[in-house]
């Protein structure tokens, strides 16, 4: 070998070491962080604290769960992509990966340039959720062409201006000609109180948080907003069984890596939670906790936030609604 081409020989595995070493190198090497951009008790924090466990099992190290609540979940979302110390991660709700962009002008970061779909954690359609008109329980055609004739003399409550529960119902009434006012309340509860009261008449919210009070009586369920029937609420219809289509919303929460961290981390991470989510013992906990497993993998998880992504966008310009 001639000086020249030794030379360029080891000039090549010189460059090639370092990243025959990174591949190499284990992983991870200290705790990984969990972020929640929510509070300690939300099913975000609650589906965190499940994971926790069995992913440090299969990591071999220490998972914690940080709450850094705030902005809708924005504010964790943020910290996510921001990371770059290739141990962080989080779970993150369908709204900032997918109305968010369309909702505040200066979002600080991008959904789909800035952070990488892990898995999808869990699913649920919303309840259509309704107090009983006067002449008592209707069934789901009776009600709808009970509110096509009341008009705006209805209302109906959400969690919140731009909401999954605020988007979905726009959506319904474009779809179903129906025209309730929309009554933002801070929380479920208080809009089941107000309801039962007769401040509001109806509202979109998960069955776990409404379903006691229908089988209770005091309430009725219309449908689910999903396509088809749900596990979650069996008994009632789905939207393409009330002769709706193009509406199958879902609320969701997904694990989310920072878009730069390393692939090879990425595909770990994939790995590990695809099995730990989609084991018989983590499903079954989280339909306890009111959330069906669907298609975990990161491929699935893209293509949901996507398909989401352009449903609210056209809510969101069609009902002009901005929250900055």
């Amino acid at each position: 070998m001639t000086p020249r081409f030794k030379f360029l020989f080891l000039a090549l595995c010189a460059a090639a070491a370092p990243a025959a070493w990174s591949q190499a190198a284990p992983w991870p090497t200290k705790p990984v962080r969990i972020i929640v951009g929510y509070a300690a008790g939300s099913s975000p924090d609650m589906q965190a604290r499940l994971l926790a466990e069995p992913l440090a099992k299969a990591l071999g190290q220490a998972v914690v769960v940080e709450n850094r609540p705030g902005a809708g979940g924005n504010i964790g979302a943020d910290l996510v992509a921001k990371a770059d110390d290739e141990h962080t991660i989080g779970i993150i709700g369908n709204g900032p990966l997918t109305s968010a962009k369309f909702l505040y002008a200066r979002l600080p970061y991008d959904p789909v340039r800035d952070l990488a779909p892990i898995a999808l954690v869990g699913t649920a359609p919303l309840v259509w959720t309704v107090a009983r008109p006067a002449e008592g329980s209707l069934a789901a055609s009776r009600y709808i062409a009970y509110a096509q004739a009341q008009g705006d003399k209805l209302a109906y409550g959400s969690v919140g201006a731009g909401s999954g529960g605020h988007l979905a119902m726009e959506l319904l009434k474009l779809k179903l000609g129906i025209r309730p006012l929309h009554v933002p309340f801070n929380g479920g509860p208080p809009i089941l109180n107000a309801m039962m009261g007769g401040q509001v008449q109806m509202t979109l919210l998960p069955a776990s948080t409404v379903m006691p009070f229908v089988q209770s009586g005091k309430l009725d369920a219309i449908a689910v907003t999903s396509a088809r029937r749900s596990p979650l609420a069996p008994d009632l219809p789905g939207m393409e069984e009330l002769g709706v289509k193009g509406i199958n919303i879902e609320v969701w929460n997904a694990v989310m890596a920072p878009a730069k961290m390393q692939p090879a981390h990425v595909a770990r991470l994939r790995s590990e939670l695809e099995k730990i989510i989609g084991s018989r013992e983590m499903r079954q906990k989280l339909f306890l906790q009111g959330w069906r497993v669907d298609d975990v993998g990161a491929k699935a998880l893209a293509q949901r936030i996507r398909h989401d992504t352009a449903v609210y966008a056209d809510v969101i310009a069609r009902n002009r609604i901005r929250l900055d």
